[in-house]
């Protein structure tokens, strides 16, 4: 059987691939295969696009394990199985009346592995999923199931955990009432954007914009809590937009461009006439999207203050390197979180991702923009593309060494390990 990731960008042909169906099944499956000194990756839809979850032995699929199993009204914490979807946990908790504080934008990924990856949303008093996490039940290489509670010092690593330390069989998050946004996206000229984007961030409750390359041009999205009944606009309007502007449309766009590099700059222009609107809907409507445009993705996590900084960094590398560059550039923000491997840890963060349509050679681009954000004191996205290595990554994260300690005495003989992490831990012997 062959796998691939969402990108087309990683595959591998496990030798073997299990599928449990209830705990039990799992903690058997998982005793009987690293009694055997075997490696075990936990597979979810594939939207990593680094080869943290290549399955290059056996492949471990939750997919049948991603049900909600239940809701405590009195603290409003919430518990599902670890393959469940964030889009259908976003469907359970508004039967509840109740959302998650905060979502990527996209909601395709099995909860666990987000969490696992530091996947985030955007927002300047925000945290990333793994921050909403207050409990976990952690399978062993030896079968055992640890249940993690909120005061367990081994909590913090369990959240953003790279898939290393075991496998999640569930996860308790905590929730928050359910919330409308007011959505407003427009363009912005990007003088603009540089000259007022702590105002920008700091006055909107979920900010980010797209800088659109070989143009002046970035566009915004603004979205705020409010009292306001839904206003979603019509079904026929909505797909209009989502599907058939930011997705088929959108995608042509893309194949034209590789077809003819050369007409790349004068097809920016398109993105940003496609004007203003706003929209009013329930939060996990506004703060995720379709993506139906398949693409390679690198991401960096830099100090707030450098926000700047980084737009003018990659600005100057698609100019600079005669980049021919489709896809806009992302800005995202959050705020910093305790958790040892997050992106955010111990610092207000800015969010850079650079895209490259499927069949594009990126390789040229993603290198320039990873010398940039080196500079600027970047962290890679654990579940993008990167080039940084264990002795390279070691001083971007104060508490790595004792995450590479809680991993060697979890797993001691490598059970869920790859070459990925192999490479940026380090070999678990």
């Amino acid at each position: 059987m062959r796998w691939r990731n969402w990108g087309r960008n990683q595959s591998a042909s496990p030798r073997l691939v299990l599928s449990p169906r209830s705990e039990d099944e799992l903690s058997a499956d998982v005793a009987r295969i690293a009694s055997s000194g075997r490696r075990i990756k936990v597979v979810g839809r594939g939207h990593s696009f680094s080869a943290i979850a290549v399955p290059e032995d056996v492949q471990l699929s939750t997919a049948r394990m991603s049900s909600p199993l239940s809701y405590d009204d009195a603290t409003g914490r919430a518990t599902v199985q670890g393959g469940t979807t964030i889009a259908a946990m976003n469907r359970w908790l508004a039967t509840l009346g109740r959302a998650l504080p905060n979502l990527g934008d996209i909601d395709e990924q099995r909860i666990a592995g987000a969490v696992a990856t530091s996947t985030h949303g955007t927002g300047a008093t925000k945290k990333g999923i793994a921050a909403q996490v207050v409990g976990a039940r952690l399978v062993a290489p030896d079968g055992s199931i640890t249940d993690v509670r909120e005061d367990d010092p081994l909590l913090p690593f369990v959240r953003v955990n790279l898939g290393a330390l075991g496998v999640v069989s569930s996860l308790t998050v905590q929730t928050v009432p359910a919330f409308r946004l007011r959505a407003t996206e427009a363009p912005m000229r990007v003088d603009e954007v540089l000259g007022r984007i702590d105002e920008l961030v700091d006055g909107t409750e979920f900010f980010e914009y797209y800088w659109v390359p070989h143009t002046r041009w970035a566009l915004t999205k603004q979205n705020q809590s409010t009292d306001e009944p839904a206003a979603p606009g019509s079904r026929a309007a909505n797909w209009a937009t989502r599907v058939l502007l930011e997705n088929a449309a959108f995608g042509a766009v893309c194949r034209v461009s590789r077809a003819w590099p050369r007409a790349t700059p004068r097809l920016a222009t398109i993105l940003p006439s496609t004007g203003s609107r706003t929209r009013i809907d329930e939060s996990h409507r506004i703060l995720t999207s379709p993506r139906l445009v398949r693409f390679r993705e690198s991401e960096w996590a830099l100090p707030r203050e450098r926000a700047a900084d980084a737009l003018r960094a990659v600005m100057d590398v698609v100019e600079r390197g005669r980049h021919l560059v489709s896809f806009p550039v992302e800005f995202r923000f959050g705020a910093a979180d305790d958790v040892p491997m997050s992106l955010a840890y111990g610092r207000d963060t800015a969010y850079v991702a650079v895209h490259m349509y499927r069949g594009v050679d990126h390789r040229r681009y993603f290198a320039d923009v990873f010398a940039a954000m080196r500079e600027l004191g970047g962290r890679p996205h654990w579940g993008k593309i990167h080039d940084l290595g264990r002795d390279d990554l070691r001083p971007r994260y104060p508490r790595f060494d004792e995450f590479v300690d809680v991993r060697r005495r979890l797993d001691p003989g490598g059970t869920f390990s790859n070459a990925y992490l192999d490479g940026v831990l380090g070999p678990v012997a």
